[in-house]
């Protein structure tokens, strides 16, 4: 999926992969795990620099998160762990509860189901429940993530496309119409921030993760309630949603004995950091969590949204388990942000009943 969604990088990422960090001119691709960890924690990082996520984000908005540093940064954070946290996860939680029920239902019938949309309506309703907003769940997703795939261009080496901003500012513009409060008053940047990056990583990784159990045969390990949590942390760390960070040193340092200059870009590969294209998914012998955790960032860059997408994911996997379902179809988006599918169907391959008994 990878090589057919961006071809010439990732080729170039599997190539340089055999070294923790190497260096292609001023670009350090960055692939070993405590390289990648000393990265986020310790590499003075220009949060606002063009092609990292943060200058993407203050291209497409106000700002907000990924894009801020010191107290501004803290005080988001803690704004965003308040309605992300256990708690607010367990609020938000029968909101995709019943997306997941309306929209599997089909398969008890022996019908298919394509998992991209229902990821798409799954992730626009939480979204839509978290920041109060008034746009439908599907139109929040579709905005969301045509504002991240018009902005990508800034993150990948390339020319950029002919009115990418301009098509990257007038998503967003949808985007943040969308969000609006019942009271008319506009979302913050921040919400637009958030909703970009919730809707591109579930689409991404959902519907990968449950293809992922359908070709490896892990239903078994999905529908023991002691084993699914742990499944959960593999399958994310080897679906890798956000497989690269982008991002640009701010300061002189050291990675992994290579030299960093100020103003070097560092293409940080997240995937071969939890080393997902070495070890497959298995819930009886997990990664290590120092490892597998890295997917969603280390230290102050670590992701506020993961217990959201963990929880997410446990849901979807027992939702889908009874049903056993195998691919029957399945299209690469090769328009999106993030490595995915543009269409996955899913058939049931047991019954309930059946399943009931053992």
């Amino acid at each position: 999926m990878y090589i057919r969604s961006h071809p010439l990088l990732f080729a170039l990422l599997a190539a340089t992969r055999r070294r923790a960090v190497s260096r292609v001119g001023g670009v350090l691709l960055v692939h070993g795990a405590e390289p990648y960890r000393q990265a986020l924690t310790r590499v003075p990082l220009d949060r606002a620099a063009v092609g990292t996520t943060g200058g993407a984000v203050r291209e497409l908005s106000a700002g907000g998160l990924f894009d801020q540093e010191g107290a501004g940064h803290r005080t988001t954070r803690r704004v965003v762990a308040d309605g992300l946290g256990a708690d607010g996860v367990e609020r938000l939680r029968p909101v995709w509860r019943e997306v997941l029920g309306r929209r599997l239902a089909p398969l008890a019938e022996g019908r298919d189901v394509d998992l991209v949309p229902l990821a798409r309506e799954l992730v626009g309703a939480t979204v839509r429940a978290l920041l109060g907003a008034t746009g439908g769940p599907e139109a929040i997703a579709g905005a969301a993530a045509q504002a991240a795939a018009a902005a990508v261009r800034d993150h990948l080496p390339g020319p950029r496309l002919p009115g990418a901003a301009r098509a990257a500012a007038a998503a967003t513009a949808r985007l943040e119409a969308l969000l609006a409060r019942p009271d008319g008053r506009p979302e913050s940047a921040l919400g637009a921030v958030l909703a970009v990056a919730a809707v591109n990583t579930t689409v991404a990784a959902l519907p990968r993760a449950a293809a992922w159990c359908a070709d490896a045969g892990l239903w078994g390990e999905a529908a023991d309630e002691r084993l699914r949590a742990v499944l959960v942390g593999e399958l994310l760390r080897v679906t890798a949603p956000s497989p690269l960070l982008p991002r640009v040193a701010a300061a002189d340092a050291d990675l992994g004995g290579c030299p960093v200059r100020k103003g070097d870009r560092l293409i940080l590969v997240a995937r071969h950091a939890a080393r997902a294209h070495v070890q497959p998914p298995d819930a009886r012998r997990p990664a290590p969590p120092a490892v597998a955790q890295l997917v969603f960032g280390a230290g102050s860059h670590a992701c506020p949204g993961a217990r959201l997408a963990r929880a997410q994911l446990d849901d979807a996997l027992a939702a889908l388990a009874p049903h056993r379902p195998t691919v029957v179809r399945a299209r690469v988006d090769r328009g999106a942000a993030l490595p995915g599918w543009r269409l996955l169907t899913v058939r049931a391959t047991a019954d309930r009943a059946t399943l009931g008994d053992r």
